[in-house]
């Protein structure tokens, strides 16, 4: 009676490992579309005092930086074992990227909103606004700690993976060889006679 090789656990598949990263990098990527700062200027300074600047003015290192995760986690859905290992550390690159660009403009909101101050007064000092941080900051720094440790998690499981022989060359048998080498040359006048009777003279057999 035959068995079965038992299944990958659940964790291991790569379908489950790829979607996962996918996510983790869609994740990051939508918050830089979502208001990170709130910003409020002096009443004197502008006709429009508040400001609403997005993850992707505040942080653009965030909106790159989550844009490769997203390639690079689908690249491993058909990378062989070498290439993975490469995009492993990709992926570790691309969070730590994520979260300390997301921890700086949590150190220094006012940082991050001086693009959008420039814009609104000319100037980029922010000296009398009033900047509020919203929850996308805090949010795209937890997505870049999980893509980091999706890395890691690609590398253990990625271990386990079959990689794909669709295309790999099939060696020739010794028949066929012994075969083509024994065909007799063919030379033009043969050629010619074989297609002026309706043969391919390209067709040895």
């Amino acid at each position: 009676m035959s068995t079965k090789p038992a299944a990958a656990p659940r964790w291991r598949r790569k379908s489950t490992v790829v979607l996962g990263t996918v996510l983790l990098g869609a994740a990051a990527f939508g918050t830089t579309t979502q208001t990170w700062l709130d910003v409020v200027l002096p009443q004197a300074a502008v006709e429009t005092p508040d400001i609403a600047v997005s993850g992707s003015d505040a942080a653009t290192a965030v909106t790159a930086f989550a844009v490769v995760a997203l390639a690079a986690a689908l690249a491993a859905s058909i990378a062989g074992k070498v290439a993975r290992w490469v995009i492993a550390a990709v992926l570790l690159i691309a969070g730590v990227g994520i979260t300390a660009a997301s921890v700086s403009v949590i150190a220094d909101p006012a940082q991050g909103a001086a693009g959008a101050v420039g814009k609104a007064i000319g100037v980029s000092n922010s000296a009398g606004a009033e900047i509020t941080l919203t929850a996308m900051p805090y949010l795209a720094a937890a997505a870049g700690v999980l893509i980091a440790l999706a890395a890691v998690w690609l590398a253990v499981a990625a271990r386990t993976w079959a990689v794909s022989r669709r295309y790999a060359a099939q060696p020739a048998t010794g028949a066929a060889v012994k075969e083509k080498s024994t065909q007799p040359p063919i030379d033009e006048i043969d050629s010619w006679d074989r297609l002026t009777k309706g043969e391919d003279p390209t067709n040895f057999r």
